[in-house]
């Protein structure tokens, strides 16, 4: 009998990625949060073409997908990571934050940190929902009318939009799992003081979940 195909989780790829905002996420929504046995999503590239991309720490991706053939109903989330192009290059980048309205218009999540919370504030995605950034002046910036909902928390989630800032990539890895169902809530704290607070103790708990 054939296994069930995993389930996909979406990583949008663009140049100038930060590697580091996204890298706890997408490294621990694959493995299941690093325990033996868990099952973890399979995680899809996407890029505004076919063409290789470089991230800011030099890797080269070749995109799984092209935009144009990204469909909600394939995928259990989209992840949209930082890029100097999302203030540089807003025009170029603003096809992604459109993909990301069409995601959350149709009940699938969208995960977003550090610039590319910028680019889904001019879209308009933000203006009524909870949502934080690197700083409220940043967003400000963007000219969006959703100051009023900006939360000063490192990682907020509002039903299906989880945002952060570029320093919290901890804090969004924990609130994508936990909006993912990777761990269970004993092991999800656990894993959050493994890697936040480097809380030996914590391996035990996850040992004892694994």
């Amino acid at each position: 009998m054939n296994a069930e195909p995993r389930r996909a989780v979406h990583l949008a790829v663009y140049d100038q990625l930060a590697d580091w905002e996204v890298g706890h996420a997408v490294a621990h929504v694959r493995s299941g949060g690093g325990l033996a046995g868990a099952a973890g999503y399979e995680v899809v590239t996407v890029g505004l073409t076919g063409a290789p991309v470089t991230t800011m720490g030099g890797l080269t991706v070749l995109p799984d997908l092209t935009l144009h053939q990204l469909k909600p109903s394939a995928s259990t989330m989209l992840v949209l990571p930082g890029s100097p192009d999302w203030d540089s290059a807003p025009e170029a980048m603003a096809p992604l934050a459109s993909a990301a309205g069409i995601f959350l218009d149709a009940g699938v999540p969208v995960a977003a940190i550090s610039g590319a919370t910028a680019g889904l504030a001019r879209e308009g995605l933000l203006d009524h929902r909870d949502h934080t950034s690197s700083a409220p002046d940043y967003l400000l910036g963007t000219g969006y009318a959703g100051g009023h909902r900006y939360r000063g928390e490192l990682a907020v989630t509002d039903e299906d939009l989880v945002t952060a800032g570029g320093t919290a990539p901890v804090e969004f890895a924990r609130e994508v799992l936990a909006k993912l169902d990777v761990l269970t809530p004993r092991a999800l704290d656990a894993w959050y003081r493994l890697h936040a607070l480097h809380d030996a103790d914590a391996y035990l708990t996850l040992a004892e979940e694994a």
